[in-house]
């Protein structure tokens, strides 16, 4: 599903949108870093399963930052680039036409100095879960402010004709040190709302939308 946001190259006066350069390692553990050379992919790199039941393993995220720790990683799983992003990203829930972002906090900035001496992976359960919610912090403005809300909008219905989706979310972040540059980290279809503010009427305007329109085809 990332792929399609790659392939929109979505780019306004209100700002640009990609996704962080990725690879998919289906097993064997021992290939990942000459498959990661290869790609031409740069430490640090995220790790995140492949599987998506639902368990708390689906929603660990991994941070492996030399070429000698990959091979600790438990294919299947994506690897994708690290941007830093001031620890804040943008969750961004879908529902129809409607759209409602909410802060989370998310994985540290890694510094110069840090990549040149730390070595390893370091395991974060549970990143961006509603527990960690940052809209009530203390954040500095240029890490805090929402992404525009047309720029918002266009993808959204970019998604939505192209994934045929009508329920889903993104987690973006905007790339530290830049103001609008911004970037589609996960897409999640039909996830759980019950955490979103001000869901059940946002929820209850999405299901009454879609039985009018069948009424008014049928009276059509």
């Amino acid at each position: 599903m990332l792929q399609c946001v790659a392939d929109m190259n979505l780019s306004t006066s209100y700002g640009r949108v990609g996704v962080p350069r990725q690879l998919v390692i289906k097993k064997d553990a021992s290939s990942i870093a000459d498959a990661v050379d290869k790609a031409g992919l740069i430490l640090p790199l995220v790790a995140k399963p492949l599987v998506a039941d639902g368990s708390a393993k689906s929603h660990e995220l991994s941070l492996a930052y030399d070429q000698y720790s990959l091979q600790k990683l438990e294919p299947p799983l994506v690897l994708q680039e690290f941007v830093n992003h001031g620890g804040v990203l943008f969750k961004v829930y879908i529902v129809g036409e409607a759209i409602k972002v909410v802060r989370r906090f998310s994985l540290p900035d890694v510094t110069k100095r840090e990549l040149s001496k730390v070595t390893g992976v370091f395991r974060f359960p549970r990143v961006s879960c509603a527990a960690a919610s940052a809209d009530d912090a203390d954040l500095d403005p240029s890490v805090a402010e929402l992404p525009p809300r047309p720029l918002l909008e266009r993808l959204a219905k970019e998604l939505r004709w192209r994934l045929g989706l009508r329920l889903f979310n993104l987690d973006i972040i905007r790339e530290h040190g830049t103001r609008d540059h911004f970037y589609v980290i996960d897409i999640n279809y039909f996830p759980g709302y019950g955490k979103m503010p001000g869901y059940e009427h946002i929820f209850t305007d999405f299901l009454l939308s879609l039985v009018q329109s069948r009424y008014k085809k049928r009276s059509s």
